[in-house]
């Protein structure tokens, strides 16, 4: 398949059998959409052939998918099946409401639900975990690990793919690769081919500089060279090798403003869109550090936005007061798409309306987030949604803010974005509070773990591995295996269970840190072994292993966070 400017992918191939779980990773606009949707049947190849088992039902959740008309139950189905499923996305609320009063991320629940709800043996899910809390994605990897079908998953979520998936399909500059194993393995995968591609080249230099150096020097008994064998070799060490489907790493080195001790504090703070509506919020104070590093996490409905919005000082509180420092630049990454015009160039957009298009320093920048080659001169109209919004992440840190607030940045974002954007955050020098459901990116971007619910901002004992552990635990004794379990289950209570006592979580966690160390000892070794390797066979071994002893590694390391946080409150006098 080929776009106006690229080649996406050709000669591809691969097969998906029952029981399989693909997940296909890529930079953005390298064609996983559209790969997926004619995997699906909904858009034709421009060569090659998709062929199916006889009888084969395919079920495809497209980023770009029209709900038909009418209320949400009739759009899901009214069985007890689709009901269970949307009380686990939070939908039961809106069950008879029109398709058309939701927005828009809770019309992408009713298309997760919908997809979810129907029998089919082939699943194709584009990036689903959009627009859904923590315990909601919990609950859904539960879900496709329980799925006997055949599972097609493009997600930028890490840990959803490392333990759900059990290949990886990874395409680069229209090549496909495919890694046994999951996320992990693949990041193995990846690295070796790197490592091996920088080899190959070392050793053609090193052939054709000795090929040249003797056609050079030739026998003295010869009165004339061969010319053309001196300019092949030339040639040869002109050739660069192949490059990976961005050049380098990308780069955020902009110039941050010095942020004074004051940021932004909220005292007593409540909110409500209407005199007779719900409260929103309720006196909710928050004093954000010069250094912040603040997630707030919550169930979708809660608040989390209005939050942002109003540190952003785009709406004002309905009670208390906003108070913001005189040195705070902000930059607000919002969840809802940037209304580009669609008509406009990339090269336009960076430069804004005081800046000529093509300066060169626009140009760097634009560099920086791969917009390079034709892209800049791209209209926003033919770009993926992906690079979309990594366009809009580009003009929020062009802006040179020292306080941000990010709603929901994984969203639409590749893999190589967010890694990099972690890299970022975490050298970086100004204030950051963000509002995001992926695991991996609040692991690593935050300090402290904010959640909010019943209008209120309450801490989260025992930090963020605690509050995913205890929605793993909602979602264990609850409905997760629909549709094949009674909706009415849905409404079973956890039991309490009894608080234990200092010695007996002191003895669990030696135990788990007995486990740690052996786990991550074996995972440096597997990491290690890797290194150098050539043998296909053997890459596909060590890489299962690698992935299976990180997710157990991880599984290990929640349970003692969790632990920890049961220790401090069993021992508070």
């Amino acid at each position: 398949m080929t776009r106006s400017d690229r080649t996406l992918f050709e000669d591809l191939s691969v097969t998906i059998s029952a029981g399989e779980r693909l997940g296909v990773v890529g930079i953005n606009g390298t064609g996983k959409s559209t790969l997926l949707r004619v995997l699906a049947g909904h858009q034709l190849p421009e060569s090659g052939e998709v062929r199916r088992g006889r009888g084969v039902t395919v079920g495809l959740l497209d980023q770009e998918d029209e709900l038909p008309s009418g209320t949400v139950r009739q759009v899901v189905g009214s069985g007890w099946e689709s009901e269970a499923i949307l009380d686990r996305l939070d939908m039961t609320g809106f069950i008879d409401r029109h398709v058309n009063d939701l927005s828009g991320g809770q019309r992408k629940r009713v298309g997760l639900a919908r997809v979810l709800a129907r029998p089919c043996d082939l699943l194709i899910l584009d990036e689903p975990t959009n627009h859904l809390d923590i315990a909601a994605v919990t609950w859904l990897e539960a879900w496709l690990s329980r799925f006997s079908g055949g599972l097609i998953l493009v997600s930028h979520d890490r840990y959803l793919l490392d333990r759900v998936t059990t290949r990886m399909l990874e395409l680069n500059r229209g090549v496909g690769y495919l890694h046994h194993g999951g996320y992990a393995s693949y990041l193995a995968a990846g690295l070796e081919r790197e490592m091996q591609a920088q080899s190959a080249d070392a050793i053609r230099r090193n052939l054709a500089r000795r090929e040249l150096d003797w056609l050079r020097r030739g026998a003295k008994a010869r009165s004339r060279k061969p010319q053309a064998r001196v300019d092949a070799a030339k040639k040869l060490l002109t050739v660069k090798p192949t490059p990976g489907a961005r050049l380098g790493s990308i780069d955020f080195d902009f110039d941050t403003p010095r942020l004074g001790r004051k940021v932004i504090e909220l005292e007593k703070v409540s909110f409500q869109f209407s005199e007779r509506g719900q409260p929103i919020l309720a006196e909710v104070s928050l004093k954000l550090d010069p250094h912040e590093r603040l997630g707030i996490v919550g169930p979708n409905g809660t608040g989390k936005t209005t939050l942002l919005e109003l540190l952003a000082r785009r709406i004002a509180p309905t009670q208390g007061e906003v108070d913001v420092g005189t040195t705070v630049r902000i930059g607000y990454y919002t969840q809802q798409a940037a209304g580009f015009d669609p008509t406009a160039r990339v090269r336009d957009i960076v430069a804004g309306p005081y800046r000529t298009p093509g300066d060169p320093a626009d140009s760097r920048l634009m560099e920086r987030f791969w917009f390079t080659g034709e892209l800049p001169w791209a209209t926003v109209d033919t770009l993926s949604g992906g690079e979309r919004r990594r366009l809009q992440l580009l003009t929020v840190l062009a802006m040179h803010p020292n306080v941000l607030l990010l709603d929901e940045p994984t969203n639409d974002l590749d893999l190589d974005t967010l890694r990099a954007l972690e890299d970022y955050l975490e050298d970086w020098s100004g204030a950051l509070v963000t509002v995001s459901h992926d695991r991996t990116f609040l692991e690593r971007v935050t300090q402290r773990i904010l959640v909010l619910n019943d209008t209120h901002l309450h801490p989260v004992a025992g930090g963020l591995s605690a509050w995913i552990a205890e929605a793993s635990l909602r979602s264990s004794h609850s409905v997760t295996d629909t549709p094949h379990m009674r909706h009415g289950a849905s409404q079973a209570r956890v039991p309490k269970q009894r608080r234990r006592s200092p010695s007996t979580l002191r003895h669990e966690m030696a135990k788990l840190d007995a486990l740690i160390d052996r786990l991550t000892h074996e995972r440096d070794r597997l990491a290690v072994a890797l290194q150098g390797q050539t043998d296909h066979e053997v890459l596909k071994e060590l890489g299962t292993k690698l992935a299976a002893c990180q997710a157990e590694l991880d599984i290990a390391e929640e349970r003692w966070l969790a632990i920890g946080a049961e220790y401090e409150e069993a021992t508070e006098p």
